[in-house]
């Protein structure tokens, strides 16, 4: 159980301390380099006019930005779409064999031009200002890459159970910066050098990974709490803890193959937060399902052991319910225990299918 409370409240207590004593401020100002902004897509004819108009209407200079639309083997009315809008100065990459985001990602960067490669999803929405704002971050000579936080916005407009936790690791995300470096960006809409993104892996979570690459170069990455990427709940819950399950195999892959991080000696500071961040994060289930069954044992000899059962039984109990129940499953805090619970399972279920050799490198579009 305390492995667990650092995990989830340790480490950001340790970053928050630590803020008082070192804070790396980022030098960040308004300036206009030549930009590329790499949109990812796999059929998604429903949106990609709707992206591809957001992204358009962005406050950066016409002359300064190129746009690229890797279109990933889509076999809809996708690449039908882009076509209509190349006369706006977006380059249509149709790529005729679907091999993934990052292999498509991967062959955008070939044909960027930019000094700054902006990577963001379709089922992404944009405020105008957030390109400029994002791009600012770069006038900092230290900074290798930057994240946007990210907004959830549920069907009914208000927030759920995975928004109070998004804003958790968002507010995660700005201790990191604030002392050193994140550990990971928002996949569905971050910014990086191009020098960065030169070894851009086909395989591995480029989110992920792009932080790494900035920390091999000594740069660092950072958080913009004012660049935010818009999206929308998953409305099935069971695609939404297959994406979770996706997301950690490809996470873990990423982990197991930069080992080298870990060595404090090399990376400082950076290798207690890549430990903390992902390795302990990721071990959190075994931990919960140790307290749990050592608590069931304990509770009959001890009343506060007995009090933790309850507790945690009551907790779970919760979680299971807005789980089954979708009227008790749009409330907030019936969906905090649920998405706790779905979070976790979808970790057990990664670390099961990465150990017997499971890989995930193709990706498609989540219903919302």
């Amino acid at each position: 159980m305390g492995s667990f409370l650092y995990a989830y409240f340790g480490y950001p207590l340790s970053l928050f301390l630590i803020g008082f004593f070192f804070n790396q401020k980022v030098r960040k100002t308004f300036f206009f380099p030549y930009t590329t902004m790499v949109i990812t897509a796999y059929n998604e004819e429903k949106r990609i006019a709707e992206k591809l108009q957001n992204t358009l209407n962005l406050q950066y200079p016409k002359e300064k930005l190129q746009i690229i639309v890797a279109s990933d083997g889509s076999t809809d009315r996708t690449n039908e779409i882009l076509r209509n809008f190349q006369k706006n100065e977006v380059e249509l990459l149709e790529i005729l064999e679907r091999k993934g985001k990052e292999s498509a990602q991967k062959a955008a960067c070939k044909k960027a031009r930019g000094d700054v490669i902006v990577f963001t999803d379709v089922a992404t929405t944009l405020d105008p200002e957030a390109l400029k704002e994002i791009v600012a971050n770069f006038a900092d000579p230290l900074v290798g890459c930057v994240s946007s936080e990210d907004r959830l916005i549920g069907k009914d407009g208000k927030p759920c159970g995975e928004g109070l936790y998004v804003r958790y690791e968002m507010w995660l995300r700005r201790l990191e910066s604030k002392v050193n470096s994140l550990v990971g960006l928002s996949g569905s809409f971050f910014a990086a050098r191009k020098e960065v993104c030169q070894d851009l892996s086909a395989e591995m979570q480029s989110d992920f990974r792009t932080v790494l690459s900035s920390v091999k170069k000594g740069l660092r990455g950072i958080s913009d709490r004012k660049v935010i990427g818009y999206y929308e709940d998953i409305s099935d819950q069971r695609n939404e803890m297959d994406r979770k399950i996706r997301t950690v195999i490809r996470g873990l892959t990423v982990f197991f193959r930069h080992l080298e991080f870990l060595n404090f000696i090399r990376y400082g500071f950076f290798s207690y937060q890549y430990f903390c961040h992902k390795l302990l994060r990721w071990v959190t289930p075994l931990f919960l399902f140790v307290a749990f069954f050592a608590n069931a044992i304990l509770a009959s000899d001890s009343l506060f052991f007995f009090l933790v059962f309850i507790g945690q039984s009551a907790f779970y109990i919760a979680a299971v319910m807005a789980w089954k129940m979708s009227a008790l499953s749009q409330k907030t805090l019936m969906k905090v225990p649920m998405y706790f619970l779905i979070v976790n399972i979808s970790i057990l279920v990664a670390w099961y299918r990465y150990l017997r050799g499971k890989r995930v490198v193709m990706w498609a579009p989540s219903e919302r």
